[in-house]
């Protein structure tokens, strides 16, 4: 069937979406989502020129089933993949709340940090004055920072917010952090401590993947809920007693992009609980089984 054939099809099958038979509707809807995401301009168009509630109810539902099949299945390839970007996974978690963003504009707008703190770097920096230089540009020009206020809040994971209004979570912070200082060859990585999210500064730069590598090899940690403080391994000693848990190896090294990603979407899906939206929950976690 040609492109023209199709889309007559298409709106012809848009058109019976006020069918009464729950079967009949059935039967339309599945044909409809079998388009993919090129049926959706046909479903805005038609949602826009519809005055009855229910047609608009039953394209609103569609337009969103198809959007998370094609996130689904983005996700799997991401982490088929190995998860290597975590830019890519990063934007990919965004996507669910704001499946319309620009992902150019969010590679621009990390491009253009990513420069500003190219530009303060020399070869000659230690490992903490390139954490200062980092800080410097995030924290004080930039102005990102912690939203203690409402910490809770679904909307601190995702990039586009991060962006728009400087302010995340331990996680989004914290892997927006890395994907700078890695764009960069700065062995920065994000640490899997429990209740909180951290970064260990590494000896040198290693491929993040599925792969991680060791515990040893961690000169320092950053709080980058704390403005990129640094401190070290006692520190987190004396957290994890506070915590009452038994120390695990995985507190204190490095995880891998699967893993970043991964407690995004679990600390997304918890917080969604939280603040009364049980069927975005049920999303993520769905969205959940492609790290399975």
């Amino acid at each position: 069937m040609n492109v023209k054939n199709e889309k007559s099809e298409l709106n012809a099958l848009i058109r019976l979406l006020d069918d009464p038979d729950e079967h009949v509707y059935g039967r339309i809807k599945d044909r409809i989502f079998s388009y993919g995401p090129q049926a959706i301009p046909s479903l805005e168009h038609a949602w826009e020129n519809s005055f009855d509630n229910l047609i608009q109810e039953r394209i609103e539902n569609l337009i969103r089933s198809i959007q998370l099949e094609d996130l689904q299945e983005a996700l799997n390839k991401w982490v088929e993949g190995g998860g290597v970007d975590l830019l890519e996974g990063f934007i990919l978690a965004s996507r669910y709340q704001y499946p319309d963003q620009d992902p150019e504009k969010l590679y621009k707008e990390v491009a253009r940090i990513i420069k500003d703190v190219w530009l303060e770097m020399n070869n000659d920096l230690t490992g903490l004055e390139k954490v200062k230089v980092i800080n410097h540009i995030l924290f004080d020009i930039n102005k990102f920072s912690a939203n203690k206020s409402n910490f809770y809040a679904p909307e601190n994971f995702f990039l586009k917010n991060l962006i728009e209004t400087k302010k995340g979570n331990p996680i989004s912070l914290g892997t927006f952090y890395i994907i700078i200082a890695q764009s960069l060859k700065i062995p920065i990585y994000g640490v899997n401590l429990p209740k909180h999210f951290i970064l260990a500064y590494m000896d040198e730069i290693t491929e993040m993947g599925m792969s991680v590598p060791s515990e040893n090899e961690v000169l320092f940690y950053l709080n980058p809920f704390n403005y990129g403080a640094v401190f070290t391994r006692n520190e987190i000693d004396l957290y994890i007693r506070q915590l009452k848990m038994t120390a695990k190896d995985s507190f204190f090294k490095p995880c891998s992009n699967l893993t970043i990603i991964k407690r995004l979407f679990v600390e997304l899906a918890f917080s969604y609980d939280k603040s009364g939206y049980p069927d975005k929950a049920r999303d993520i976690r769905n969205l959940l089984k492609a790290f399975k």
